[in-house]
């Protein structure tokens, strides 16, 4: 049988080549450089919790034996730091699996998803790869808009991501504006709350999404291990009701969380002064690094993450693409955010004093030239 030349070899469904790959943060410097600050993927600079490590260790010797299919130990751990039903608990290999299958499990072809224009880039690939459509919808001074989200639901609106607190922005929507939003969608809309850096957040109107998840039937709240010290380890979890977990269980992978994730992750949440030192020394620095970078001229996104968005002048000489060749050079590592929708800005993690002195310091004499 002749074939023609679309036929001569596998091709993928309609629709998957239109999607942009996600492009990670870089993480090396050019040769020659004596030491590199990583401060592009949001990391913590105190590292992993060494309960943690200790776990990881004791189940190497192990590593022949399957994990447990549902990670039931890991969600009991979580439930018990959390106050929740660990039922209710959906654990996974980072919680991009999980919108990733949130996205699988309740899109179809010529459904639409909405997210906000600075959003963390997976939810337009996961919308994408479901065959649906993604609506980004504008926001305002950098923070997601309530108004403008609500208008723009249609019949065809399946699921809303709102990511609480926004990356690469910084910003947050307070919880009666989450309830806000809630109340204005039809009850078969999924509202999405991705509580990825709720650990860092202290302001007092601020819910990561226990309470809503807990009185509603379409809400869930994804979290994740890794900024908060395990990144490597790639967990996540989903706190949703009882319907939604079992759907999504229907569907991700058996052993979707590894044995050494499962007993780290076990380790890392109950060490709780692990996690308090680490938010103690990000609130320190994230506001120091902030007023500093001000001081320099350079507009910052108010943040309550574990990072910062600089914004740098319109001249070529000091862009952001500038900046971040001179930063690079010196063993900075920053993260560019075209693809977010900021070609003229870089979002810096809060990193050890070294690194954050050393990048002010940097960016003071690069501004200078």
């Amino acid at each position: 049988m002749k074939q023609t030349p679309d036929q001569a070899r596998p091709t993928p469904r309609a629709g998957i080549m239109d999607i942009d790959a996600y492009v990670p943060g870089k993480s090396t410097a050019p040769a020659g450089v004596a030491k590199v600050y990583k401060l592009s993927s949001n990391e913590n600079p105190l590292g992993p919790s060494p309960k943690a490590i200790e776990a990881a260790r004791e189940i190497a010797g192990k590593l022949d034996i399957y994990p447990d299919g549902t990670a039931r130990r890991l969600r009991e751990a979580i439930a018990e730091v959390h106050g929740l039903n660990a039922q209710n608990i959906i654990c996974s290999n980072g919680s991009d699996e999980i919108l990733g299958l949130l996205a699988q499990t309740y899109l179809a072809p010529g459904d639409e998803a909405i997210f906000t224009e600075h959003a963390f880039m997976v939810y337009k690939i996961y919308i994408q790869s479901a065959g649906a459509i993604p609506v980004a919808v504008k926001e305002t001074d950098e923070r997601a808009d309530i108004d403008a989200i609500l208008a723009a639901v249609t019949p065809r609106t399946k699921i809303v991501f709102l990511a609480n607190p926004n990356n690469p922005t910084g910003t947050y929507v307070p919880f009666q504006e989450v309830c806000r939003l809630h109340a204005g969608l039809p009850r078969h809309v999924l509202l999405v709350l991705d509580a990825a850096y709720a650990e860092y957040v202290r302001r007092n109107d601020y819910e990561a999404g226990i309470e809503l998840v807990g009185s509603a039937e379409n809400v869930v709240m994804t979290r994740t291990f890794s900024k908060i010290g395990l990144g490597g380890a790639r967990i996540g979890w989903m706190y949703a009701p009882m319907h939604i977990v079992d759907a999504i269980n229907r569907v991700r992978g058996p052993f979707n969380v590894n044995a050494t994730a499962i007993e780290a992750g076990i380790a890392a949440i109950r060490d709780r002064a692990h996690v308090e030192r680490s938010v103690a020394h990000n609130e320190t620095w994230l506001a120091w690094v902030s007023e500093q970078m001000t001081g320099l001229g350079l507009r910052v996104t108010p943040s309550v993450g574990n990072f910062v968005l600089i914004h740098f002048p319109d001249d070529q000489k000091h862009s952001a693409a500038a900046a971040d060749d001179y930063l690079t050079a010196r063993g900075y590592i920053l993260r560019r955010v075209s693809g977010y929708g900021f070609p003229n800005a870089l979002r810096m993690t809060i990193g050890t004093e070294e690194a954050n002195r050393g990048v002010v310091a940097a960016l003071t004499t690069f501004l200078k030239s």
